[in-house]
């Protein structure tokens, strides 16, 4: 298929959200979702013109899924996919890109018999042009993935080594588990987008990447509100990449300013359009929007928009029984959102996953923080170090422009640096992530090492599941208690910190809770409840010492919903709730001395 470089153009109207946009952050109008039913086998070949086709796959569900239509049990180290497409004749002139939103862990993609790419990284998203690679009618593309189940030395998260899930690890999720989709370009068009909100200036910086720059090329952007434009410009595209500010009227008074401001109270999102134009035609135009929003960190505690803020989240791995870490559908990450709310938290602590863009879309949108967190690798050495470093740098990338995101997590529990007090190469591992996120985005708080062994951290984090109220009372009660008896806390037999400098003042209660209360035998807790008001009753009495300390700024609960053998969350698996929502939101929500 013979394609030019050309001209898109778009309609003047906002692009709608779709729930299955993969990428809402950055949306343009034109797309073509590839999923759907794919052939599949799990085949070791190398070669797709070999691989015998033996089953049929629902992408981009997981073959250890149910709604994959295999809900395969066995090991699978390599599997391969393969479907055939048409291209909308209507996108004749384009270039294209192909899209997959993660494959887990390394991957080969072949359109028409030919090599087009691949990708290593499990969790984060790469694109491919294949433009050269069409041909006319029918397009066939294969997909090799490369997911070995006992690897240490990859980013893995809770996706359980043995073959039946044990303790606090699950179903293992392999290959295609985002979606794959196709999208029509210029030659001519916005590549990547970074926006930093400023509230000291009430300004938004963004810095772009334009593919195929050209002479005479303009970039249009307009910031607006409910319809109402707030900022308007017009640059020239002088160089590939470039960055430009857009100055807001500055309202002058506290209470117009919070008007614009981002908060889960009260969560503004400004629209962005951009539109690329030549001098006679419109090349590209992307939809956006950013939540102006400051996030600090003094003295240990957390400022949002300048003023101190009671975190209240719970943890959340972002599991479903019939699809595994890829979510059903669209509507079921809208609805964690909206249960995570109506729960009485104001956040959440998104656990050894990067979640799906659009459940950051919905956080940014209905107003949730989100803690981002690096899934584990569990062994140590340069391979693990590397592939580390590789997919947090993706991670942060895909997830900058969420306001919604307000911290980053890239270790936790020394998992996969076991021997961190001991070890200085482990240690600089540790310590090379916190200065390396800072050094990608001073904007957000980084936690090196969430749980204990502490190094540099913007916040002191601690894990408790001790379920007597009168415990935390003695460690948390007050400064004068957390410095006499939390400090000498060694949880999981860890110390706090790693260096010998004592912790700040102020802490953060990033696990604890756990209580089981199930409708299975077989499933675990830190500990038990045997009724749902039982269960209110016992949470509402932790709660309620974290919330009366002034040594404390914030809790994470353990856990937002059942999870396999691990019977401890505020929902049932399939998210029903264990203690009326209304009931629980009294006990969780507002309160705390930040």
């Amino acid at each position: 298929m013979s394609v030019s470089s050309t001209r898109i153009s778009s309609p003047g109207k906002r692009v709608p959200i779709d729930p299955a946009y993969p990428r809402p952050q950055f949306r343009r109008r034109d797309w073509l979702s590839l999923d759907g039913s794919w052939s599949f086998s799990p085949s070791e070949q190398r070669d797709p013109s070999r691989v015998k086709w033996t089953h049929t796959i629902q992408v981009p569900f997981p073959p250890e899924s149910r709604l994959s239509g295999l809900a395969l049990d066995e090991e699978l180290p390599v599997v391969w996919y393969r479907r055939t497409f048409r291209l909308p004749p209507e996108w004749q002139g384009s270039r294209f890109v192909l899209h997959f939103g993660a494959v887990d862990y390394r991957c080969e993609v072949w359109l028409n018999g030919h090599r087009a790419g691949g990708h290593e990284g499990g969790h984060t998203p790469f694109a491919i042009e294949v433009t050269d690679l069409l041909a006319e009618g029918e397009q066939v593309l294969s997909v090799r993935a490369e997911d070995p189940p006992t690897a240490f030395d990859m980013p893995r998260g809770k996706q359980d080594w043995k073959p039946a899930p044990h303790s606090i690890w699950y179903p293992r999720t392999t290959g295609i588990w985002q979606s794959v989709w196709l999208e029509p370009l210029a030659h001519s068009h916005i590549a990547k987008l970074r926006l930093t909100p400023d509230l000291t200036r009430f300004a938004v910086t963004a810095e772009l990447e334009i593919a195929g720059a050209a002479e005479a090329l303009e970039l249009e952007f307009d910031l607006s509100l409910h319809g109402r434009s707030l900022a308007k410009g017009r640059v020239a595209v002088l160089a590939p990449t470039f960055v430009h500010t857009l100055h807001l009227a500055d309202p002058g008074i506290d209470d117009a300013r919070n008007e614009l401001l981002w908060s889960p109270e009260r969560p503004t999102l400004l629209d962005l359009t951009l539109t690329l134009r030549g001098e006679a035609a419109v090349f590209d135009r992307v939809e956006s929007y950013v939540g102006m929003r400051s996030i600090e960190t003094r003295e240990g505690r957390f400022y949002l928009n300048g003023r101190p803020y009671f975190q209240r989240l719970v943890l959340d791995q972002g599991y479903w029984s019939e699809s595994l870490l890829a979510p059903p559908s669209g509507e079921a990450l809208k609805a964690d959102v909206e249960l995570a709310k109506a729960m009485g938290f104001n956040g959440v602590r998104k656990h050894q996953k990067l979640e799906d863009p659009r459940y950051l879309y919905w956080a940014d949108r209905l107003g949730l923080l989100v803690w981002s967190e690096l899934p584990s690798a569990y062994s140590f050495g340069s391979q693990a170090s590397r592939r580390l470093v590789h997919t947090w740098l993706e991670a942060i990338e895909r997830d900058f422009n969420h306001p919604s995101v307000v911290a980053w997590v890239p270790i936790n529990e020394s998992w996969g640096v076991p021997d961190l007090p001991a070890s200085s190469r482990q240690r600089n591992l540790v310590a090379g992530l916190y200065r390396l996120t800072k050094a990608l985005d001073d904007s957000r708080a980084v936690i090196d090492n969430d749980g204990w062994e502490h190094g540099t951290s913007d916040l002191f984090t601690v894990h408790d599941y001790s379920h007597d109220p009168s415990l935390l009372e003695r460690r948390y009660g007050d400064r004068e208690r957390w410095r006499s008896n939390g400090q000498r806390f060694t949880p999981g037999g860890r110390s706090l910190v790693v260096d010998g400098e004592e912790p700040p003042e102020a802490v953060f209660i990033s696990e604890f809770g756990g209580i089981r209360y199930g409708e299975e035998a077989g499933g675990w807790g830190y500990s038990e409840a045997d009724s749902s008001q039982s269960l209110l009753d016992r949470i509402s009495g932790l709660v309620a010492k974290l919330k009366a300390s002034d040594a404390i700024i914030g809790f994470c609960y353990t856990q937002f919903a059942d999870t396999f053998q691990e019977q401890n969350g505020l929902l049932f698996a399939d998210r029903r709730p264990k203690i009326p929502l209304e009931a629980l939101a009294e006990v969780i929500g507002e309160g705390g001395r930040s």
